[in-house]
């Protein structure tokens, strides 16, 4: 066979195709925001559920629109979704478990809520912490089981949505300087955002508490942000680089030659980043929870 034979299915594996190529950056952005849409499909059959969308509401030079999107979808059946599960779980606590320890599932619960309760509340915000625990766990669950949506096919996962980050973020901020208000009294609060260095008087004093009143606020609002950044960047670059590399497979699916090489190799690794994503599910959900409870053990003793 002539050196040609060989170099002839190459040469036109490498030619351009003229079949239009996939957009794979519209792909992306179509799947990672946010829609008025709800895609499923099951067995080859797909379906595309529109969601109502309403009037928007005119509060002066504000347009707002409360009309339910993809993330709201997936949002409120996480928190749906919990309820029915700790619902039974806490039956299960309540009569069959009443006078024994639990087993299976149950147990698994209460493993965990007992792990919340000794090495994050407790052991970050000290006495009182209890009253807490319900809010830690609160945020922990409800973060993660967004944080898994992600890793069904067709679902959404509201944690990429800057939005629901920072909504939860809010949330931690409120309740942070509200318990600050009840433990430090008003004086006391007031003196986490005017600081100045115990011992001083007169011009000294003035000039700390000119230097130093920015920063505590600022303090103050980079503790949500962070929340906010650090939930949604993880959520979304986790989620981009899948898609990312799913694309590739139809990227290149007009080559000849090394299409299958291509796919096989994107099936790898998004395989290998699949099980990635889950454990940075977890751990993006505890890292959330464990900020909150510090920042609340922060405030209460400001000290």
């Amino acid at each position: 066979m002539s050196l040609f034979a060989w170099v002839a299915p190459l040469q036109e594996a490498l030619q351009p195709s003229t079949e239009p190529s996939p957009d794979l950056a519209s792909m992306l952005m179509e799947h990672l925001s946010d829609g008025h849409e709800v895609e499923f499909e099951f067995l080859g059959h797909g379906k595309v559920f529109h969601l109502p969308q309403w009037a928007p509401l005119h509060l002066g030079p504000l347009t707002v629109d409360l009309s339910p999107t993809r993330h709201v979808v997936f949002l409120v059946l996480a928190a749906v979704l919990l309820s029915i599960v700790f619902f039974f779980v806490g039956r299960a606590m309540k009569h069959r478990y009443a006078d024994r320890a639990p087993s299976g599932f149950t147990n698994a619960m209460e493993a965990m809520v007992l792990f919340f309760r000794d090495e994050v509340v407790r052991r970050n915000i000290g006495h009182g912490a209890d009253a807490y625990t319900g809010f830690i766990l609160t945020l922990f669950f409800f973060i993660l089981t967004m944080n898994l949506f992600g890793l069904i096919p067709f679902a959404s996962r509201p944690t990429g949505n800057l939005a629901v980050t920072g909504g939860l973020a809010l949330t931690t901020f409120i309740v942070t300087e509200i318990t600050g208000m009840r433990e430090l009294g008003f004086k006391g609060y007031m003196g986490t955002i005017f600081y100045a260095p115990p011992g001083l008087n007169g011009f000294g004093k003035a000039l700390m508490l000119v230097i130093m009143t920015p920063v505590e606020l600022l303090g103050k609002l980079t503790k949500p942000f962070a929340l906010t950044v650090r939930l949604f960047a993880n959520m979304m670059a986790g989620e981009a680089l899948v898609l990312s590399l799913i694309g590739l497979i139809f990227v290149f699916a007009n080559l000849a030659i090394g299409k299958f090489f291509i796919a096989g190799a994107s099936f790898t690794m998004v395989v290998g980043i699949m099980v990635l994503e889950l454990f940075v599910a977890f751990l993006q959900a505890f890292i959330f929870a464990m900020l909150s409870a510090v920042f609340i053990g922060l405030i209460r003793h400001a000290h």
